[in-house]
């Protein structure tokens, strides 16, 4: 089985400088703070009937279900406090995290946004057909997935889209080094990565020539509006490009603050946040890969005596992170991961301890949604409030008080 351990992702590490740079109702049949819970069988909701699109790997079925309506925030109301999940890669292995994850989702009202990347619907025998820039073709620094585990991974695409979460894109390869690394890509390049991307999710039938795995049940290129780039790096040079294929949001910034976002080339900026460390005088970003290097120096095996405390630490991080922006700016809060067992497997406990904690406070006015159902929300707001929002620093609550504060535009 393939391992899925090697992230070159950036890391806040110890000493490093940190830089200072109303909610949505639920519509169709399902009413709740993030869009709706499915009722449907234990293993997902049943699968609609729907218009296949190109050679049946996709089709238009419809609405997605569970989708909460975007509403602006009225004068005098406070903001509600966005939590968005994302998961980087978002395939399925045998350790099951994919559907654990989606489980946990469904008990806590949430929805969340995997970023799929378009190799795990690619079979090794059909390599020849990604042309990575800079790099050999059919070159991969993630590997391939075996048969049984690209047929698990669509399952659970088809499933979570059922369910209401977003299916946004990791790109493809993943190189980090070198100098064929995504830093060094130029728009073009990322033009052909992620045309080759949508290709591998939306021509899987024919590049695997599976008859036993259901239609992924969407138009890809329709519902494909943000994803977050390899190893955090080459926005810049990815942003023209994200911009001409229509993207509305990127999620690749490394080092963002807990504070508002602003736009990039049109496009919402929503970067990885610095948040508390507990037990050190920096900060961490808010993903589990930046936990790893600061705890075990992104050791993904260590001494299991350490395991428990590391556990406890990233979980209080996490908290701690949504906890400032809770009581302060009501900054939306983003949190990303890896479908790893890094360390024992403590960095996916910590994020599910994270989320019980965030659904366990009962507040109504908490909304842990996906990328696509924020920037829906944002979009709908009045820029005049949201550039407001914007003057709000990281732990800073407004003086006046929400009221007076979102009344006075």
């Amino acid at each position: 089985m393939r391992s899925m351990t090697r992230r070159g992702m950036l890391a806040l590490t110890a000493g490093a400088a940190v830089g200072a740079a109303a909610g949505c109702s639920a519509g169709g049949t399902s009413k709740s703070k993030a869009g709706g819970t499915p009722a449907g069988r234990p293993n997902g909701p049943a699968q609609p009937a729907g218009t296949p699109i190109g050679d049946g790997s996709t089709s238009y079925t419809g609405a997605q279900p569970y989708q909460p309506v975007a509403e602006r925030l009225e004068p005098g109301q406070t903001p509600p406090q966005f939590v968005i999940f994302s998961w980087d890669g978002a395939g399925e292995l045998d350790n099951g995290l994919f559907a654990r994850f989606r489980q946990l989702a469904q008990d806590h009202d949430a929805k969340m946004t995997f970023f799929l990347s378009g190799l795990y619907c690619l079979p090794e025998s059909k390599k020849h057909l990604y042309r990575p820039p800079n790099n050999p073709v059919g070159a991969s620094a993630i590997g391939y997935f075996k048969d049984e585990h690209i047929k698990m991974t669509l399952e659970q695409v088809r499933l979570a889209w059922l369910e209401g979460h977003e299916i946004g894109t990791h790109f493809n390869g993943h190189f980090c080094d070198g100098t064929g690394t995504v830093g060094n890509w130029t728009s073009a390049q990322w033009e052909s990565e992620i045309q080759q991307a949508v290709d591998f999710v939306t021509q899987w039938k024919t590049n695997t020539g599976f008859t036993d795995v259901e239609t992924l049940p969407f138009d890809y290129r329709k519902e494909l509006i943000g994803g977050r780039t390899p190893c955090l790096l080459g926005q810049n040079q990815w942003l023209p490009t994200a911009k001409k294929m229509g993207f509305r949001y990127d999620a690749s910034s490394p080092g963002g603050l807990q504070i508002w976002p602003s736009k990039k080339h049109d496009i919402w900026d929503l970067p990885l946040q610095a948040i508390p460390f507990p037990g050190h005088d920096f900060e961490v970003l808010s993903m589990d890969y930046n936990m790893l290097a600061n705890q075990s120096h992104a050791a993904t095996k260590s001494d299991p005596s350490n395991y428990p405390g590391w556990r406890d630490q990233a979980t209080a991080s996490y908290i701690a992170g949504f906890e400032r922006a809770y009581q302060t700016n009501r900054a939306p809060f983003y949190i990303g991961n890896h479908f790893e067992q890094w360390n024992g497997g403590i960095y996916m406990d910590a994020v599910e301890n994270a989320l019980k904690h965030i659904s366990a406070q009962g507040k109504k006015d908490v909304r842990m949604v996906s990328f696509h159902q924020y920037v829906n929300w944002l979009d709908a707001q009045d820029p005049r409030l949201l550039a407001k929002l914007r003057t709000l620093n990281v732990g800073e609550k407004p003086t006046e008080g929400w009221s007076e504060f979102t009344r006075n535009v």
